[in-house]
C-alpha cells in the first residue's frame, strides 16, 4: 500500500476509534498511534483524546512491552511528523 494511502487509512481508523466508546487497537502500530494521537488532541478534542487513550490502554494492558516513545513512531515511519498527525486528525474530527 502506498504511503499516502496507508496514512489515510490510519487517520480514518484513529478518527473512528476517537468517536467509538469501547474501541480497542488491533496491533502495536494502532495502539501506539492511538496513544500518541490522544496526547496530541487533548486540548482541542478532550473527549476524543480520552477515547483514543482508552483504546490504546486496552491493548497495552495485555502487551505493556509494546509501548513506544513518540520519537520511535517517527523513526519507524509510522508517523511523518507530530504536527502533521495532530493537524490532519484534527481536521477529520472537526468534519473538514
Amino acid at each position: 500500500m502506498p504511503a499516502r494511502e496507508l496514512e489515510f487509512a490510519l487517520l480514518a481508523r484513529c478518527a473512528s476509534a476517537a468517536r467509538e466508546l469501547g474501541a480497542s487497537a488491533c496491533d502495536q502500530r494502532e495502539a501506539n498511534l492511538f496513544r500518541l494521537a490522544g496526547m496530541l488532541l487533548y486540548p482541542r478534542f478532550p473527549g476524543e483524546s480520552k477515547a483514543l487513550l482508552k483504546a490504546a490502554e486496552r491493548y497495552f494492558t495485555a502487551h505493556p512491552e509494546e509501548i513506544l516513545a513518540p520519537a520511535e513512531l517517527v523513526r519507524k515511519g509510522w508517523v511523518v511528523s507530530l504536527p502533521r498527525l495532530r493537524d490532519m486528525l484534527g481536521r477529520q474530527l472537526a468534519g473538514h
